[in-house]
């Protein structure tokens, strides 16, 4: 948090939302659409909501072209937990709360993931508000007045 002169109160960062989050993922989310969500639940700041991710994180390297203009690259990366265990890789994040988009639906102009994460947030933020906290006490002058 921060304030100025005129005892304007603002995140520090101005980037800085304290409010409550989620993240919306599907059974596209590949690579770093993977590793995102993962990391949103690891630091815990909020829920997923939609479908398990596609799982596919293997990092690859090189670009080695072939006779028939294709060309070949080795999988070379993948990620690990602090308790030495592969993760993500050929499984993907399950989300929190599942919730199908179903194309229908998309067709009709309805996201059923969105609304659910719009949903999930508008009654946290009403059942448990998050107030910016207010500003400390103004500092004395330095030197006081009349030194």
């Amino acid at each position: 948090m921060g304030t100025n002169r005129q005892r304007d109160t603002e995140t520090w960062p101005s980037q800085v939302q304290n409010g409550y989050k989620v993240a919306l993922m599907n059974q596209y989310s590949a690579s770093d659409g993977d590793i995102f969500p993962y990391y949103f639940r690891k630091y815990g700041l909020g829920p997923l909501i939609g479908k398990r991710t596609w799982g596919g994180v293997r990092g690859i390297r090189g670009y080695w072209p072939l006779l028939d203009g294709g060309y070949i690259t080795i999988p070379e990366f993948s990620i690990y937990n602090l308790d030495s265990e592969w993760v993500i890789e050929n499984h993907g994040v399950v989300p929190d709360i599942e919730v199908e988009d179903l194309p229908g639906d998309l067709l009709a102009g309805h996201d059923a993931q969105l609304e659910a994460g719009i949903n999930y947030l508008m009654k946290e933020i009403q059942e448990h508000p998050k107030p910016l906290a207010s500003p400390p006490p103004l500092i004395p002058a330095y030197p006081p007045p009349g030194e």
